[in-house]
């Protein structure tokens, strides 16, 4: 019995670092960063962590935003999922595009959530 539930109980932890190690298996990158110089992530792609807040929804082009805020500033977040739920701390992985890059400097910045985890 008591080896069924050593088992179990390793089972259960491998489990659970399999599901939350991609979360962390890569840094969270400061939102200032991608402010600061968001040419330098041109086609990269980055893990935030903010709260929620701010959603915007425009159903006739089906387009969903919203605006992820961390200690060091906020950036706006498009998304083709439902919209997460203000007011909470949430770690999302997202591309960061340009519509073009003209001496160093980014013009049309779009972060476009690619997976979020709650």
């Amino acid at each position: 019995m008591k080896s069924t539930i050593a088992v179990i109980t390793i089972g259960f932890s491998l489990l659970l670092l399999i599901l939350v190690a991609p979360v962390y298996a890569s840094s969270i990158t400061a939102i200032q960063e991608i402010n600061t110089s968001p040419a330098r992530f041109d086609g990269k792609t980055v893990t935030l962590r903010g709260v929620t807040k701010d959603p915007t929804r425009i159903p006739v082009i089906d387009l969903k935003a919203y605006v992820l805020e961390d200690d060091t500033g906020e950036i706006i977040i498009l998304t083709s999922d439902n919209l997460p739920e203000m007011g909470k701390t949430t770690t999302v992985r997202v591309c960061i595009d340009h519509l073009a890059v003209i001496k160093g400097e980014a013009l049309g910045t779009t972060v476009v959530e690619l997976q979020r985890y709650e």
